[in-house]
């Protein structure tokens, strides 16, 4: 059996620019992770655990509950990270190629998110969310089949009313499907949800969400400030590690959207050096951001 511990990827609001004065917080939103066999599983969790201990056995022992404690993966990837704490960008790789020596994969899914308010792009961020997890749980259960193996998904704790929300539509969805999908009989349980801090796991699962949202944050954006991410040495061991099915899927581009280890592409697709390449047009984003922040000022911008 196998288990896929999975975290966001950004959030689910709207998008207009990441110097926008309201909507600037990510440009995707979806799942990231990492399947690990069930037998090793105990085993990964325990090295994660001692190597955090380690790295950040200052802060640990300052800690009120120091069996608590946890980073951020937003605060390991940084834009001035690898220049400030690369041995924390070592770290983290090190992992990476711990998980692929015991048999597991890194996985992610995203869906670019369309440039506009939440008004001008009809959002709907319930239906985001369902979205995404729906895509996310296809394409784990298509790499469980394609090893052969059950698989049980565990996804960081959220609120009782959310999480009661959602376990009734995954479960749905789960059992609808596999009527013309038998991979997703795979799945033998509708998504767990634990709490990221007692699970060393799910503590990775947020390291490599928070990888995985910087590395799509410099393919989509053309100014991004991880571009040093795709470039650093320390990380060339997540090239090869994602599962076939891992993808970020583009909203409307001209270029394909990109699999497996795409995201950690040097020359972006979109953003090809010297030429605006399938980019957004400056123009039409300037025109976004101006109806947005007029219909701001007019206080028909929704809440």
């Amino acid at each position: 059996m196998l288990l896929a511990y999975i975290d966001e990827i950004g959030e689910t609001g709207a998008f207009i620019a990441r110097d926008h004065e309201r909507f600037n917080t990510s440009p995707a939103f979806g799942y990231a992770g990492f399947v690990i066999p069930a037998a090793r599983a105990r085993q990964f969790g325990a090295e994660f655990d001692r190597e955090k201990r380690t790295l950040f056995r200052a802060e640990i022992e300052a800690a009120a509950h120091p069996g608590r404690w946890e980073r951020k993966g937003a605060s390991i990837f940084r834009p001035d990270s690898l220049q400030r704490y690369p041995e924390q960008i070592r770290v983290f790789a090190g992992l990476v190629q711990r998980v692929k020596t015991l048999g597991g994969s890194l996985f992610y899914y995203a869906d670019e998110k369309p440039i506009g308010t939440p008004k001008q792009t009809r959002l709907d961020p319930d239906g985001r969310e369902t979205t995404s997890m729906r895509e996310a749980l296809n394409r784990l259960a298509r790499h469980a089949d394609s090893r052969d193996a059950n698989l049980m998904v565990i996804i960081d704790q959220v609120n009782e009313k959310t999480r009661a929300a959602r376990l009734p539509e995954m479960y749905g969805h789960i059992l609808g499907r596999a009527v013309d999908h038998p991979e997703m009989r795979r799945i033998i349980e509708p998504p767990m949800h634990v709490d990221s801090q007692l699970s060393a796991n799910i503590q990775f699962a947020d390291w490599i969400a928070a990888c995985a949202t910087r590395a799509i944050d410099y393919q989509l954006l053309r100014t991004s400030p991880y571009h040093w991410v795709p470039r650093c040495k320390e990380l060339a061991s997540l090239r090869g590690a994602f599962t076939h099915e891992s993808k970020l899927h583009l909203w409307h581009r001209s270029v394909p959207d990109l699999h497996h280890s795409d995201v950690l592409r040097p020359n972006r697709p979109l953003h090809p050096d010297g030429a605006l390449g399938a980019h957004i047009p400056a123009a039409i984003t300037r025109r976004i951001k101006a109806a947005a922040e007029r219909a701001h000022s007019s206080g028909a911008t929704d809440r």
